[in-house]
């Protein structure tokens, strides 16, 4: 797991403080799974992947499979502006 950028890793760090469960099971979610077969709820497909951590809450991360890394490039407590149509 590694941040994209400063942004990234200081809304990370707001939304474990927010959610921390939730940021815990996200976390976990992302290092055992981050690409699952079967998608769930909180899952959406985009260009990157897209977990739903609260009710506005989202992580959005890329995968490097070549390298086995989950690339975190935006975690946010509030739902981002980019995912309203």
């Amino acid at each position: 797991m590694r941040f994209a950028g400063g942004e990234a890793a200081k809304g990370w760090e707001q939304l474990g403080a927010q959610a921390a469960v939730n940021a815990r099971a996200a976390w976990h979610l992302m290092r055992s799974d981050p690409a699952p077969a079967t998608r769930t709820e909180r899952h959406q497909t985009m260009d990157r992947w897209q977990i739903e951590a609260t009710s506005g809450g989202r992580i959005w991360y890329l995968l490097d499979v070549e390298r086995h890394t989950a690339w975190i490039d935006l975690a946010s407590t509030g739902h981002p502006k980019a995912t309203d149509r």
